[in-house]
């Protein structure tokens, strides 16, 4: 997730996973030859880019534009490794079927278009395939740029993965905006797509702010674009980084989003309000964010902190004039100096995690997409399944029944209602509920007896619990 500004560097982690083919593959590219004409080798692409891919159902009637509780797959997912591992994760996944993201280039996607014309969509495909294959609602994040689009020159191999976070340049924004058409025209199950992702590229270094009118520009164009295709398919943005500001700090701080847990960057929120007057349209809002502030800090504690994502909710559909809310990604647990998460014991992320979803549930979300942080090893902190790169990889993790059960229990259209809590419980227990479930977390790293909901039991430290009503 990108930091307040440009220039202050994104964060490391998110480079790493940014590598979509990793760094074999970049090493592939250091020796492929350059072709005497400058072009670059266009082996192995097509120019029949925008035939459908494969089977594709396309569900009848118009898309909701509210999709309920999913995950993004990153650099490494579940769609490689050991066959029998890869087949028993989609059957997990097929069991609760959920919203998958994934993203057009990079996290574990190649150049999809690496000279004008000359399509490559083969690593695409296979998530594509993956994601219908175990039953789930397949979303496209159109997000990034081939190089020749952004300054760099065209040809498979003349990629530049450590450019991945540049923008196209202003004279290729069209160039963008066709590339979205011809993904929208191979994939035409895929009825939502998000533009961008966290205005990567888009920082004016020179006034110090975020460059709104050039991702606006891009937006519009790549709006029309996919409305040309189909005026039904579902598009929304701007996918911004809801940064917040520590409470003591006022330079660049908003005074009208703000709480104990700190306050919005201003400069978030400008970039926000001009798209959203300026925008072409959208069917959907799309932010994404932590609970914890630029500087890693959890305020007032890492529970409470989760406050942050029901405000910033509420401002966001207020402004947008009440669109369905999207959370793109969403972090509760700050990472190390590697960026790495995990500091936590498993219960205590779990913990963490459920009140974040609760809180944006509470701010108005009815879609969020959980940020899978796949590794290939047998350790993965915070992972939704183990490495189908283990020959007895593929078997759920805890974090994949949490996300699994609210989005089941929680889906849109949810109507949530107050639950009666025990009044010494109510500091240290978090709660959500509807008329058939309630969702009760131990904010506590130590065993209680709780009474809620009008029943008495025990949780564990950072216990999650659900009761059914």
């Amino acid at each position: 997730m990108g930091r307040h500004g440009w220039n202050s560097g994104a964060r490391r982690w998110r480079l790493t996973a940014l590598l979509g083919v990793g760094v074999a593959a970049l090493a592939l590219v250091l020796t492929l030859s350059t072709l005497p004409d400058g072009k670059g080798s266009t082996e192995g692409t097509t120019p029949d880019g925008a035939k459908p891919h494969g089977t594709p159902s396309v569900p009848a009637g118009k898309p909701d534009p509210e999709l309920g509780w999913g995950f993004t797959h990153t650099k490494n997912s579940a769609d490689e490794g050991e066959q029998p591992a890869i087949e028993r994760a989609g059957k997990l996944l097929s069991a609760t079927p959920m919203p998958q993201l994934q993203h057009l280039m990079g996290w574990g996607s190649d150049n999809p278009e690496p000279s004008p014309g000359a399509y490559d969509f083969e690593a695409m495909d296979r998530r594509i395939d993956f994601i219908r294959a175990s039953g789930g609602t397949p979303v496209v994040t159109l997000c990034c740029a081939p190089d020749w689009m952004k300054g760099g020159e065209a040809g498979k191999d003349k990629i530049r993965w450590d450019q991945i976070e540049v923008a196209p340049v202003r004279a290729h924004y069209k160039d963008f905006a066709k590339l979205a058409a011809v993904v929208a025209k191979r994939y035409p199950d895929v009825r939502h797509f998000v533009v961008w992702n966290e205005f990567k590229g888009f920082w004016n270094s020179a006034e110090g702010r975020w460059d709104y009118e050039g991702y606006t520009e891009l937006y519009n164009l790549v709006y029309k674009e996919l409305k040309k295709v189909d005026e039904d398919i579902q598009v929304g943005g701007p996918y911004l980084v809801m940064d917040s500001l520590n409470p003591r700090q006022d330079e660049g701080a908003s005074n009208e989003l703000k709480g104990p847990w700190g306050s919005a960057d201003q400069r978030v929120l400008d970039a926000f309000e001009y798209w959203n007057e300026k925008k072409a349209g959208a069917d959907f809002v799309v932010v994404d964010g932590s609970s914890y502030t630029v500087d890693d800090e959890l305020v007032p504690d890492e529970f409470k902190a989760t406050d942050k994502l029901t405000a910033v909710g509420k401002w966001v559909r207020e402004k947008s004039g009440g669109l369905p809310l999207w959370w793109a990604e969403y972090y509760v647990e700050p990472g190390d100096d590697d960026d790495d998460r995990d500091g936590w014991t498993e219960p205590h992320r779990l913990a963490v995690q459920a009140s974040g979803m609760m809180a944006m549930a509470k701010g108005g979300a009815t879609t969020g997409f959980y940020w899978n942080p796949q590794k290939k090893g047998t350790k993965c902190a915070g992972c939704l399944w183990r490495s189908t790169e283990l020959a007895d990889g593929g078997s759920e993790l805890p974090m994949l029944g949490l996300v699994a059960r609210f989005g089941k229990e929680f889906g849109p259209g949810t109507e949530y209602e107050k639950v009666a809590i025990a009044a010494d419980d109510v500091p240290n227990v978090r709660v959500l509920a509807d008329d058939k479930a309630v969702l009760v977390v131990n904010t506590l790293d130590r065993e209680i007896d709780a009474k809620i909901d009008g029943k008495r039991f025990t949780m564990p430290g950072y216990g999650v619990k659900w009761l059914e009503r």
